[in-house]
């Protein structure tokens, strides 16, 4: 197994994780608003992290860009990161790390490795 498969499925697991810790504050949210734009947008993520994962272990070719898409999200979160705590050295240190894990990830994804690893049709 090629390490951008490996840093995207600790990357895919740590999403989830985050997804389950919040699953607490959706659902409080859905007992007021039974469809809100949150619990949408939490849903889709799920159910696309799952899928691009069960792909991905599969090493079916599809998943290649599913998961290009899903690390793809790290990219917004550098500027989130940097104004969050733009008040210390803290937005830099994270802005800094989130980059760092945006640029492992896609490079280790459109690598010729992973591209041979994932080949099943």
């Amino acid at each position: 197994m090629p390490a951008g498969i490996r840093l995207f499925l600790g990357y895919a697991i740590a999403i989830l994780v985050l997804i389950g810790l919040s699953l607490r504050f959706v659902i409080d949210q859905a007992i007021s608003m039974p469809v809100s734009p949150l619990g949408v947008v939490v849903m889709a993520l799920l159910a696309y992290t799952i899928f691009t994962t069960t792909l991905v272990l599969q090493r079916k070719e599809a998943a290649r860009g599913l998961a290009i898409g899903l690390a793809s999200l790290t990219i917004p979160g550098v500027p989130l990161a940097w104004f969050t705590f733009a008040a210390g050295p803290l937005g830099i240190v994270l802005a800094g790390l989130t980059a760092l894990l945006a640029v492992a990830l896609l490079r280790g994804l459109t690598g010729q490795r992973t591209r041979e690893w994932l080949s099943e049709p």
